[in-house]
């Protein structure tokens, strides 16, 4: 078992303890969304969070798919955010808006991820889910916008993939089978209403201290 596939299965452990137990955790109140935090990603123009799954694409890269879910309570929506490959993230340390890091699927262990395929649907530039056990490449690094200091829990965000300057964005197209009903996730060369994303529910790392459960359902 890797690296970071014990840290996935020890977050999952933590979420789920937090669900039905206190677990000692501490009420913190910290309006940053940290280094090491699992989080759920709301696009705010559709409604949908950010979801992946071990169903690849038909077309074009043929890596695993990455959607967008009107269910909030669905774990594999959780993303796990973690530094660049190069820069290691110190634990519980705020984002810093223009920040680079990755963004990395909790149950399956890959990174967002996109590249020069088209999307299937909207002919899009492609965003899938990609590496093993976190680990991938240079396309998976999506830079923080956002016009504060910090990524602020409360505040609208965008993704730029550093890359190809695309940002992550949803237009409401909608998949069939096998994944019917769910919106396709792309990128998009221009910043628009479509490519707003919020932190929704999660666990929230704080420095030297107990995780912190946020939860809007």
């Amino acid at each position: 078992m890797g690296p970071l596939r014990v840290i996935s299965v020890f977050l999952d452990l933590i979420l789920v303890c937090l669900m039905f137990a206190p677990c000692g955790a501490r009420d913190l109140d910290s309006s940053y969304v940290t280094c090491g935090s699992l989080v759920k990603l709301l696009n705010t123009r559709h409604s949908v969070r950010l979801h992946s799954h071990d169903v690849k694409y038909g077309s074009g890269s043929g890596q695993q798919s990455v959607t967008g879910v009107d269910l909030a309570d669905d774990a594999n929506s959780y993303w796990h955010i973690r530094g660049k490959p190069d820069k290691v993230c110190q634990r519980g340390e705020p984002i810093r808006c223009g920040q680079a890091i990755r963004i990395t699927h909790m149950k399956t262990g890959r990174n967002l991820h996109s590249h020069h395929f088209s999307s299937p649907l909207s002919n899009h530039q492609e965003v899938s889910a990609f590496g093993e056990n976190g680990e991938g490449d240079y396309l998976d690094v999506w830079s923080v916008q956002c016009s504060a200091t910090y990524w602020e829990r409360d505040d609208v965000v965008r993704f730029k993939h550093v890359a190809t300057e695309v940002f992550l964005s949803v237009t409401g197209e909608q998949y069939g089978q096998p994944i019917r009903g769910q919106r396709e996730v792309h990128g998009m060369p221009s910043s628009n209403q479509h490519n707003y994303w919020k932190v929704m529910e999660g666990v929230f790392i704080q420095p030297s201290s107990d995780p912190v459960r946020h939860d809007e359902l």
